[in-house]
């Protein structure tokens, strides 16, 4: 049987309920049409608050025992039998993450995932409010296979898509927030370059790959971006088997035949011929062989 992979493009308010509310309807949408896994975007609980710098911010975060509406995800997983990699902004302890709860089809918080790339420039003040993730990358096995999940800065890095790979990830999902650059970028669009890289990791690692943009423009404190969505779905080739437009609120839907992108893994090579012995520099910052 094939697994229904949706990736839902949506817009936020700065009301957390409504979002949550929004969110839920659309994740019943999907799953009214045949969806298995469900991904929303990142940090979708808000308005990317990120653009600005301010310690009221922080007061968002909330740690995963008795978070406001993490249970609330995990009933209606349970209820609707899907699997949930849900996005939320958590503190633990004095620490502060940009994390990823997977929530399996029975409800259950498989484990979390604390994003590992944090960037920081006009318009993405990440490191201002997030700890670099202290989790490494993951693999979940879940009742729909094994997925592995990255967050937004992380989905540039190949390095991660492959170590998701490598720990057994058959599935590549990213909830992402990515829109308009600063006028000093010289007014960039990096819409095909994001769409891009993430089809090089799809097919360097031969695995299906989604990725959910919000979209709309939003205004925190006199800063305003633009999101703009371009959410798509791609197989283990690197076909697009699904993409939304720049603009508009949207549920994409992919039919994923894992057992023959197995076939097709384990015959091409890619992971037979790796050289790990020779990789590494990239165990280093200046690409210099690392000392003992």
């Amino acid at each position: 049987m094939a697994l229904r992979l949706a990736v839902i493009q949506m817009s936020m308010s700065g009301v957390r309920e409504d979002n949550v509310d929004k969110a839920s309807s659309r994740v019943r949408q999907a799953a009214q049409q045949g969806a298995h896994l469900i991904l929303l975007p990142e940090l979708f609980e808000n308005l990317y608050w990120c653009q600005v710098e301010r310690e009221t911010y922080f007061a968002c975060a909330n740690p995963v025992d008795h978070h406001p509406f993490l249970p609330h995800f995990q009933q209606l997983a349970k209820e609707l039998g899907v699997v949930l990699p849900l996005s939320f902004f958590e503190k633990a302890g004095q620490a502060h993450y940009n994390s990823l709860a997977m929530i399996n089809h029975d409800g259950e918080i498989l484990g979390i995932y604390r994003k590992s790339h944090i960037p920081d420039g006009p318009g993405y003040e990440e490191k201002y409010y997030f700890n670099p993730g202290d989790t490494g990358f993951k693999a979940f096995a879940t009742g729909v296979g094994s997925v592995g999940a990255g967050i937004c800065w992380d989905q540039w890095y190949p390095e991660a898509a492959r170590s998701m790979a490598l720990l057994g990830a058959e599935i590549l999902l990213y909830p992402t927030a990515i829109g308009s650059e600063p006028p000093e970028s010289g007014g960039v669009d990096t819409k095909e370059m994001w769409q891009r890289v993430m089809i090089g990791h799809a097919v360097a690692n031969l695995c299906y790959l989604g990725a959910a943009n919000r979209v709309g423009t939003e205004t925190v404190e006199g800063k305003t971006q633009t999101y703009y969505g371009s959410s798509f779905i791609t197989d283990y080739m690197g076909n697009k088997l699904a993409e939304a437009g720049r603009e508009e609120e949207t549920i994409l839907y992919a039919d994923l035949n894992l057992e023959e992108a197995r076939s097709f893994r384990a015959g091409f090579g890619f992971f037979r011929d790796r050289r790990p012995e020779l990789y590494g520099p990239l165990l280093t910052l200046d690409g210099k062989t690392r000392r003992a």
